[in-house]
């Protein structure tokens, strides 16, 4: 396999977990977020999902730099760092909200709310960039 191939496979790895995150993550807006397992559900799918990223990220960072394209080695770097930074962060505080949640707090559901759809949102802003970015990875593979 040439490595322009290599380079396309790369952008086609990072969209799947993206992608797929993208069309189940909005399911959850239909059901309340102070049900537990529906609340333990969907932090394992936060969870998995930055995990996905992290991994797919340190992979793309490799291809991209072995066959010669820096920027996107940086660009996809940078999208597995924060995926490693974003974990920790984001389950960090769903667990906070959890934690309060089960204490009693009103707000809390609605601060769960807010990082589900902040996720949501985070996700749609990468898969946007990994997406508008594939014309560029086409044309530097000819």
């Amino acid at each position: 396999m040439s490595p322009d191939a290599v380079a396309l496979a790369a952008i086609v790895i990072l969209i799947f977990p993206m992608g797929y995150f993208f069309l189940a993550a909005p399911a959850f807006l239909l059901v309340k977020l102070d049900i537990p397992p529906v609340t333990q559900l969907l932090r394992g799918m936060f969870s998995i999902h930055f995990l996905m990223m992290s991994v797919a990220g340190v992979i793309g960072t490799v291809v991209f730099a072995v066959t010669g394209r820096p920027v996107f080695a940086i660009g996809i770097g940078l999208l597995a760092a924060f995926a490693v930074w974003g974990r920790r962060w984001f389950l960090r505080q769903w667990d906070a909200q959890l934690s309060a949640r089960d204490a009693g707090d009103a707000d809390a559901v609605r601060r769960l709310r807010r990082l589900h759809w902040g996720g949501m949102l985070a996700n749609a802003m990468q898969l946007a960039a990994i997406v508008g970015s594939f014309p560029y990875v086409a044309a530097t593979a000819t």
